[in-house]
């Protein structure tokens, strides 16, 4: 390829990621997806993915060109994923597409969906027009981990987000944890339980921090579900994460549901819409495993956020159930006070998890460190 000519396609795919970046928020559960329209050196159109049910980044690309007076014919279309083929809640995008008459269709990832999986750029390629895949692929997979994920493993992207001092405490030892770290930090949170489909915590947190568990931080147009797992069902029922229930599902997840009091708290929770679901583990507590599945493969939920207590966090990295962390230090020492997780000590240093760092960035005063399992 001509050096001039990638340098132009680089930019423009750039572009195409921008506006990809601009459904991170909304897209849920499908993918982030952008798309720019070029046509003689010009933009001619741009869109990314809609909320769910909502135009796909190729129809809104196609509808903004048009908008403007502008004839897609024999351009070049820039677009993050594969187009889809198939019908869901909306048409197959590579029959718009295909009617728009493009000249070349450049894609940065083939889409990991096995209804789609290359049978998109197919068609594409049937109809005549040039296609070429791979352009920025690397930073588009990162954008949609939780979708590849799902499609690939049948499991979400699990997020474990934990705010601690330098000595890894997140707690004064009466449970005092607000606010170890300060606003710009906890701003950041929100926006990583933004673009979550859920935010996930146990019932302990519950009872002890009285969470609300929506994103308040950022402007965002959907609320994340809430998942509380709380194997015996003793979640109260006045808890502050139940206001907003027109904005966000409510999903309590046991173990089993056996006494009188469970059996009638369960029924005061779905009589308020609160969906209450058993999946028990041998051994009486939630099963983890087979949650994240049914959370990824019955509710087709990509990303879920956790914000939990040492006991769940421990629970998680022990069933090797945590994909990423997402951690926020500050700068100061607790002494005595909360750990971040319960885990049993290790036997030797080889028998450790290890981490890869995805990136670090500093929120005054605090750090924030981003890990993805190795």
């Amino acid at each position: 390829m001509n050096p001039g000519n990638l340098q132009t396609d680089q930019h423009w795919m750039s572009e195409a990621l921008a506006e990809a970046h601009k459904a991170l928020y909304l897209a849920n559960p499908n993918p982030r997806v952008g798309c720019l329209i070029v046509k003689n050196g010009q933009e001619i159109g741009r869109g990314h993915t809609q909320a769910a049910g909502g135009p796909h980044a190729e129809v809104q690309a196609l509808a903004d060109a048009r908008s403007k007076g502008f004839d897609p014919t024999d351009s070049v279309i820039y677009v993050t994923l594969e187009p889809c083929n198939h019908t869901g809640r909306t048409p197959p995008c590579v029959d718009a597409l295909i009617a728009a008459k493009p000249r070349k269709v450049l894609v940065a990832m083939i889409d990991p969906n096995p209804l789609v999986a290359g049978k998109g750029l197919e068609r594409l390629q049937a109809a005549g027009i040039v296609v070429e895949i791979g352009l920025l692929g690397a930073e588009v997979a990162a954008l949609n981990r939780g979708f590849i994920s799902r499609m690939t493993r049948g499991l979400p992207w699990v997020r474990l987000k934990i705010a601690a001092t330098l000595d890894g405490k997140t707690a004064l030892p009466i449970g005092t944890s607000q606010w170890i770290t300060g606003p710009l930090a906890r701003a950041d949170g929100h926006h990583w339980r933004a673009q979550a489909c859920a935010v996930l915590t146990g019932g302990g947190t519950v009872k002890e921090d009285n969470p609300s568990l929506n994103v308040r931080d950022v402007s965002t147009q959907r609320q994340p579900w809430k998942v509380i797992v709380d194997s015996k069902l003793e979640t109260p029922l006045d808890a502050k994460l139940f206001d907003g229930m027109d904005q966000s599902g409510v999903m309590i997840v046991c173990a089993h549901l056996q006494s009188p009091e469970q059996l009638a708290n369960a029924k005061v929770f779905r009589e308020r819409g609160v969906e209450v679901i058993e999946i028990p583990n041998a051994h009486g507590k939630v099963d983890l495993a087979k949650l994240f599945a049914y959370l990824a493969q019955e509710r087709h939920m990509n990303e879920i956020h956790v914000e939990a207590g040492a006991k769940l966090n421990g629970s998680l990295l022990r069933e090797d159930c945590v994909d990423e962390l997402l951690l926020y230090y500050a700068p100061f020492f607790m002494g005595e006070g909360l750990g971040m997780t319960s885990l049993s000590a290790l036997k030797a240093l080889q028998d450790r998890q290890t981490w890869d760092l995805i990136d670090q960035a500093t929120f005054d005063p605090d750090i924030r460190l981003r890990y993805q399992k190795t």
